[in-house]
This record gives structure tokens, sequence and C-alpha cells, in this order.
């Protein structure tokens, strides 16, 4: 009966879909509009009511900022990949698959998350200085059957997001599309070094419709190609115009540290990329991960306020620029603080071990011995249930990062072990490098969220 139910709501949700794709040139208010009434039809109190407003008062002014935006992705960018991504990212994900997720976590009593990050493969085309990922080697890779197995099990869960890193998963280009090709209700994203797209790739995505890319930057030439290798810059450069040639959604994921956090939120930069067709920018804060790392490249508590400021700036209503931009380390106060432990989101690394965060590399599950399930009740998951948030100021969010002892406690009394293949850390090893920062961060994180 619940099958049938869906087939019928995702059947009424891709009617409005459509009918606002054809009059999409018409009258586009009145298209959104539509939609945004069967969003609240459908979600009802999953967002306040305020939100729902929000979003007609955005689409009744075609002279603002964001709407400017909108405007920009209907005209550039594929129609099957907009009515794909409105279904899968929108309807299957965000309000159906939401849906399921919740009643999942109470049936079984743990977080479930809403995104699931899988590693194909830990092999690379390039060699980045500082990469964690490089730390795995280039000898593992999920295959194509459990990749597949993840995702079926993950849709039973109501998880219809699934995110790829690694190594450099475009390396597994044919099982990517593969695995979008059969799991067609289901978004898909990979973050990549950008090197591998080209016009046959772009073809595959814009057929598929429901991929979409992030490609690594950390800033102009000379710097990324210092740690990505010569002549990278170019070839990210040609990616985009490849990508944006053939109509598709990307942006970049981009790691901002102490030498170039300037440079990759200045005006300038943020200019090139709009203009090259991303949609987004991810940005993350640089995780001393691993026995190798370098502690001197984290951000200074003023450079760390000074971001906090900034990507509020840049996606403001008005003013800043016409691109959204995230920031996963100080934007906890939007989604409650930490999302990793299955909350939100968690990891499975090239060797199938099912990691709370991308950043912290222990587990006690492997998914090629147990179930999805049973990895997501591993006592390290639970650990992360019954701790979160972890701090009730959502601008000191990681149990890592922020708060060393609360994951130097939890791996010590679950018993968690290191998932690093080359160079096991120990978790006192890696909180040490934490423990002065967390401390300075404070006082400052403290009188932000006062205000």
């Amino acid at each position: 009966m619940g099958k049938i139910r869906h087939q019928a709501e995702r059947a009424a949700f891709g009617k409005v879909v459509d009918s606002a794709m054809r009059h999409i040139n018409k009258d586009r208010e009145k298209s959104f509009l539509k939609i945004v009434d069967l969003t609240e039809n459908f979600a009802k109190d999953r967002f306040r009511p305020e939100s729902y407003e929000a979003a007609r008062r955005m689409i009744q002014d075609p002279e603002g900022k964001w709407m400017t935006y909108v405007d920009r992705i209907l005209d550039e960018v594929s129609p099957n990949v907009i009515r794909t991504t409105a279904m899968n990212l929108g309807f299957e994900a965000m309000l159906s698959g939401t849906k399921i997720m919740h009643e999942s976590r109470e049936k079984y009593q743990c977080n479930i998350p809403w995104l699931i990050l899988l590693d194909p493969t830990s092999a690379c085309n390039l060699k980045c200085t500082g990469c964690w990922a490089a730390e795995y080697g280039h000898t593992l890779s999920l295959t194509y059957e459990e990749l597949d197995s993840i995702i079926t099990q993950g849709k039973e869960l109501g998880i219809y997001f699934y995110m790829y890193t690694g190594g450099e998963p475009l390396v597994r280009k044919a099982d990517i599309i593969k695995l979008c090709e059969k799991h067609n209700d289901c978004a898909f994203h990979a973050f990549t070094n950008g090197t591998l797209v080209d016009d046959a790739f772009c073809e595959e995505m814009d057929r598929v419709g429901n991929l979409s890319l992030s490609i690594s930057l950390e800033g102009y030439e000379e710097v990324n190609d210092g740690r990505r290798g010569s002549g990278v810059f170019d070839q990210v450069m040609k990616a985009m115009d490849t990508l944006k040639k053939h109509g598709q959604i990307f942006g970049t994921s981009i790691c901002y540290t102490r030498a170039n956090i300037d440079t990759v939120t200045s005006d300038q930069f943020l200019d090139m990329i709009i203009e090259k067709g991303c949609r987004y920018a991810w940005y993350f804060h640089y995780m001393p991960v691993g026995n190798d790392a370098a502690v001197e490249l984290m951000p200074t508590k003023e450079q760390r306020e000074y971001m906090y400021h900034r990507i509020r700036e840049i996606r403001a209503m008005e003013g800043g620029k016409p691109i959204f931009t995230f920031d996963f380390q100080n934007d906890g106060e939007y989604v409650g603080g930490c999302i990793a432990g299955g909350r939100n989101y968690c990891h499975i690394n090239p060797n199938g071990d099912v990691e709370p965060c991308v950043f912290i590399h222990y587990s006690s599950a492997n998914i090629k011995e147990v179930s999805l399930l049973e990895a997501l009740k591993q006592p390290l998951f639970m650990a992360y249930r019954e701790g979160q948030p972890f701090n009730e100021n959502h601008l000191r969010p990681c149990p890592m990062l922020e708060n060393p002892e609360k994951l130097m406690e939890m791996v010590h009394r679950t018993g968690a072990k290191s998932t690093d293949m080359q160079s096991p850390e120990s978790v006192e090893h890696l909180c040490g490098k934490c423990f002065e920062y967390a401390k300075e961060w404070q006082e400052k994180a403290d009188e932000l969220w006062k205000k």
C-alpha cells in the first residue's frame, strides 16, 4: 500500500514539475508558486510556515538576487537535469525520503542519515599534498555490487542522496553512471579533481540527469598547482567550461587554510567561478587528520571569525554574490551542530569501513561484513547519537576540532579502531592537535553565539 501511495505522490509532484517546465518561459513566478504550494501540501509542518512564505516572497521579487540566480540556472542548465534534480533531490530525497528516514529512526532507535558519502576507490590520477584520502593508498575499492547493495539498503531506510569522494571517484566513471541508471530515483554527487571530465562524460551526465559535481579548487594557478601538480588549474578551468557547455550542475569544493583563506573568498575569485558556471561553493575548514598533518595550516581564530561573517555576506539575500555558499564548520547553527555519525550523514571508505565522518577515521563496522543498519547501530555511532549536539554553541560543533575530549572519550568507550590503512593514528594523537585550537576559538565562538 505504501509503495502505491508513494508512486501516486511522485506522479502528482512530477505533473506539477512538468507543467512548470512547460510554462517556465511564459510565467516563471506562477510555475514556482505552484511548486511551493505542492511542497507545503506534501511536507506540511516539516518546514516552518515562515519558510514557505519566505520562498513565496523570493519568487515574487523577479529582480531580486536569488530569482536572478534561479533564472540563470533555468536558462543555462539542461532541462533533463533540472527535471531529474527536482524529482530526485527535491521529491525523493528532501520530501518523501526524509519522511521515511524519520520513521526509520523511530523504528530502529538509531541515527539514520539523510545522505551517505561513499569512496568507490582509493585510486587517484593525482597525488595532492596533504590529501587525507591519499593516506589509504591506491589499492582499495568498493565493487559495483557492494555500492549497489549500500544504495539498495539505504533506500529502504529513506536515504535517496549519495555522494562520492575518494581517491578520485571518476576513475570509476562507468560504474558511477551505471548506478545512476539503476537507481534513477536517487540523486548522486561526486567530489572530483575535475581532470577526468570530458565531452563524452558530460553527455552521459546529461542522459542520466541525476549526477552533479563539486570540483576541488584551492585558489589560482600557483597555489592550486603547487598542491595538485603542474597544469591541473588549466584542466579544471577546461572542465568547468565543458560542464557549462553541456548544461550540467556543478560547483566547487574548497578547503580553506591559514594560507589561502583570503584568496578563495575574494570577490575576484568568486566572480571567476560564477562566470565559469559554478552554482555553489562548499567550504571545508582544514582538518589536521593523519600522522603527518600540517597543523600550521589551521586557520587562526581571527581568520575563522572572518570566515563566519564572509560566508553570510556572500550568500545574503541582497549584495554578496549570486552563488550559494556553505561552510560546514561555521554553519552549524542551521543544522543543529555536528551532522556526522549518521545524524545527517556518514562515510564509507574504500575498504568498507563505516565511519562517522569523512574526517574521523575510526570504526568498528565494515559494510562487507554487516548490513547498513547494523553499521549504523555500531557503538561509536550510538555514542554520537547520545552526545549530539556535542556543544550547545553550534559554532563549536565538532567532537574533534572544537571538543576534542569528546571524541577521545567516545573512541575509548566504544573500542572503535583506526581505519587508516597505511599509518593508523591514535585518537590521542589526532585530538592532541586540536586542544589549543579549541581553547583559542572558544571565547570568540561564545561571543558570536550570544549575538
